[in-house]
């Protein structure tokens, strides 16, 4: 059982009053090992909730950036086992950073939602968003997922209409990911202003916090966003740093983490900073 690490995390950010960051790395980009010594790194690096990517090879909800290292990690032999496995290797020194997979249906389906949902417990799975899993449908994944302690949790974006909120909002668990701009993962720039009003309705919908993504790549828009959502989702920035890296045979590892510290700072003092009215 996962133990309600993704409930305990947003409690302590609300106790706090800062938002979350939630880290989007690939598992396996660009190898088992390097994923492994980025994993255990991100909490350091300010990381408050990580999402593991499980890498498919037709993932449509992803931009360019997140599809090459999908295929980087692919190459490199990776495989739904082995995603699992990383998360277990990670949870021997670190039993608190909730751990969210991230990925489409096909894989999961293949094995079996029963003994996926099992075999991601047990590798201390803290969450799981199935991108392309329609909230119609979710029903027998959702009771897999239910049984296990893992949490379902689902999308959110700008064409979400009350309506459809609600059937969105009725299985989710731990929180709502709200996309911020229609279109695939680091297309857009996401903008505050936008975001918002969409934050508040979908809270008020769900009863859950909001984790927005989508859009978002440099520490001031990370900052921008902390100040008006529970949690700040970024990934398209962490895994161009590794193809970046790889470019200019540069240590994978480094170059996230240094790039995440200066994402999880500014996430972190965002609501601190803002400044005072004269």
């Amino acid at each position: 059982m996962t133990g309600g690490r993704i409930q305990a995390r947003f409690a302590e950010l609300a106790r706090l009053n800062r938002a979350g960051f939630v880290a989007y790395v690939m598992a396996g980009d660009p190898d088992a090992e390097t994923a492994l010594e980025i994993l255990q790194g991100l909490p350091a690096a300010g990381a408050d909730l990580i999402e593991l990517g499980m890498p498919f090879s037709d993932p449509m909800a992803d931009g360019p950036p997140i599809q090459r290292a999908a295929l980087r990690a692919l190459a490199a032999g990776m495989t739904l086992d082995g995603v699992l496995d990383l998360a277990r290797r990670f949870r021997l020194t670190d039993t608190t950073t909730p751990i969210v997979l991230m990925g489409y249906l096909n894989p999961i389906v293949s094995v079996g939602y029963e003994t996926f949902a099992a075999r991601a417990a047990a590798a201390g799975i803290d969450g799981l968003i199935a991108v392309d899993c329609p909230p119609e449908e979710a029903d027998p994944l959702a009771d897999a997922l239910d049984r296990e302690g893992v949490d379902l949790i689902r999308l959110a974006t700008p064409t979400t209409d009350d309506a459809r909120l609600a059937i969105v909002a009725r299985r989710t668990r731990g929180f709502v990911y709200y996309v911020s701009v229609a279109g695939v993962t680091g297309a857009k720039a996401a903008i505050a202003d936008d975001v918002a009003p969409a934050v508040a309705r979908v809270r008020a919908a769900s009863g859950l916090p909001v984790a927005v993504g989508f859009g978002i790549r440099t520490p001031d828009q990370a900052a921008s966003i902390a100040r008006v959502a529970d949690a700040v989702v970024v990934g398209s920035a962490l895994v161009d740093a590794i193809a970046t890296a790889i470019a200019e045979k540069d240590a994978p590892a480094r170059r996230v983490l240094a790039t995440a510290s200066s994402l999880g700072t500014a996430i972190a003092c965002a609501r601190v900073l803002v400044e005072e009215p004269r």
